[in-house]
Parts: structure tokens; sequence; C-alpha cells
């Protein structure tokens, strides 16, 4: 029997498919979403991901617990220390999804996950603290050891080069070219305008109040302490 008005036998049907739900609690809005983890076990590890489509309360709740399984378990072996931070960024991709769902618009038919709190306030993220640290000191203090040790000098310390070589003589007189941090003595006459200290020994291992001590290496055997009397001209 036709009808005044046929229609196309689909025509009472959605012209689009309904919106996914969420795949645990069946909220709607939800996205697809791939939350990664990593488990290092000094020679062996594991790569795990949980791939679905979520609502916002779910996915809080899958992107907290695997970050924090990763925080504490991610570590414990050579490739998994380098690993296991580039795993817990990658999950901050799929965090950003999450967060731009608006809360579930509709009724879940099914109990949602406990998303719990957030991942720094679990003993989890203070447990992380720890290795954490010690990656951030390695990668700071690798490159600065690097640049001491390849320097000729410490940083903020300028060492003056000794030019003077000629070991001092007791009785003689000295004019220093550096400064105190950096001695660099030289035999000069007494009657010279340039004699600031008169060479002495010490008493009983020590010099005079008011006198100096020349570094070790100006003796002639290296070894003899020589104090230096500042000259009064």
């Amino acid at each position: 029997m036709s009808t005044p008005y046929p229609y196309p036998a689909h025509a009472h049907q959605q012209p689009y498919p309904p919106a996914p739900g969420c795949e645990v609690c069946g909220a709607v809005p939800a996205v697809p979403v791939t939350v990664r983890g990593h488990q290092g076990m000094l020679v062996l590890m594991r790569f795990l991901r949980r791939r679905g489509v979520l609502c916002r309360t779910c996915g809080l709740a899958v992107f907290r617990q695997m970050q924090a399984d990763t925080l504490v378990r991610g570590w414990w072996g050579v490739l998994s220390m380098l690993i296991t931070p580039v795993v817990l960024l990658l999950n901050l991709g799929a965090l950003s999804r999450i967060r731009r769902l608006p809360p579930p618009a509709t009724a879940a038919w099914r109990p949602p996950l406990d998303p719990g709190r957030p991942v720094l306030r679990r003993p989890a993220g203070l447990f992380a603290l720890i290795p954490l640290a010690g990656l951030a000191m390695l990668l700071v203090g690798v490159p600065v050891l690097v640049a001491i040790g390849t320097s000729s000098e410490p940083t903020g310390v300028h060492y003056h080069h000794r030019q003077n070589r000629e070991p001092l003589a007791v009785g003689a007189c000295a004019h220093n070219d550096g400064d105190w941090t950096n001695q660099d003595l030289r035999n000069v006459p007494c009657d010279s305008p340039d004699a600031q200290f008169e060479i002495t020994e010490p008493k009983d291992g020590y010099c005079a109040d008011g006198d100096y001590m020349a570094r070790l290496e100006y003796s002639v055997n290296g070894r003899t302490s020589l104090c230096l009397h500042p000259v009064k001209h």
C-alpha cells in the first residue's frame, strides 16, 4: 500500500550517530585518550598503555593512577631513568585533553572511577621527589663539572702566573710584583726604591709581628719558610 508522501525507509533514523559515551561509566561527553606508564626492573622494563574513550572523571582517575604508579616504579633501571621522564611528559598531553572536557552532562549508567587526590598530594608524588631531585642534580651538575674541568681557572678566581723563579736570599730584599694571594717575589737591592721587604728567617717557626710569610717555593730547597719584614724608606 502506497502512501501519499513516500519517504525513504531510513528517514526516521537520526542523520548522525550519537556521541560516544565513556566506556567505563557511559557518561557524555567523552574523548579518546591514551595514558602511558612505565615500570623499570633493573635489567628488564615494561611499557604500559591504557587507551579508551573516557569522560572527564574517569579520565582523571586513569591519568592519576598511571602517573602515580610510574613515579614509583618507573626509575629502577639505567634506561628507565631516562624513559620515565619522557613518559610522564607525554601523559601531560592526555591530561590536557581530559581537562578540556566539561563535567558529564548525562547520568552515568555505571559508577565512574574515583579520581582520588592529585598526583603530587599522594605518597607516590612525595617519593618521586627523590629520583627527580637526583636527576635534576645530574643534568645540572655534569655540565657544570665539565665546564670547570675544561676551564683553566675556576670561576671567579684569577691566578697570577709567577714570573720570578729565582730563590729568595736571607738578608736580601724583595719586591712583590703580584698580590698576597698570588705572590710574585723577586730579589732587589735593599737600597733600591723597589725594596718592599727584607728577607729573614723565622724564629721558632714563626715570623715576627707585622711580618709576612713567603711561599715555600721561594726558598732554595722549596721546604724552608722565609719571612718578609716590611722595609721603611
